[in-house]
């Protein structure tokens, strides 16, 4: 499995940009996935996630309301919408995914998620 991540740049802040991950190899729509981000001098922490169908979401406190996570499983693709940025959005942001049921419903720790992204730096300035 590859996940190819793309989207980023440098936006000014309260605006909006859409990254995407596009996965090859295996079967994309039962794949958990989800979208970490790491800022500078932190550590990697959890975004939002998108179920095996598309219909449960999770999203962490800071990026709720703003941020929207979607896939297209006849694109093999997932998408995060990002609006209302603010520099501390600011990082890079990696697509994950779960690749195998292993006793939840849904996966927001590192630890789960078998197949990391690239990543792709988002900078927001204000």
């Amino acid at each position: 499995v590859q996940l190819q991540a793309s989207g980023g740049g440098l936006v000014q802040a309260g605006g909006s940009l859409r990254l995407s991950c596009a996965a090859s190899g295996g079967t994309f729509g039962t794949y958990f996935m989800a979208w970490f981000r790491q800022a500078p001098g932190k550590e990697r922490e959890f975004v939002a996630s998108i179920g095996w169908s598309g219909g449960a979401t999770y999203y962490a406190d800071s990026v709720k309301g703003r941020f929207t996570i979607s896939r297209d499983n006849a694109k093999n693709t997932v998408s995060l919408q990002m609006n209302i940025l603010k520099p501390e959005d600011t990082a890079v942001y990696y697509c994950a995914a779960v690749t195998s049921y292993k006793g939840r419903y849904y996966y927001t720790e590192e630890s789960y998620f078998d197949y990391w992204g690239q990543g792709t730096l988002v900078t927001v300035s204000s």
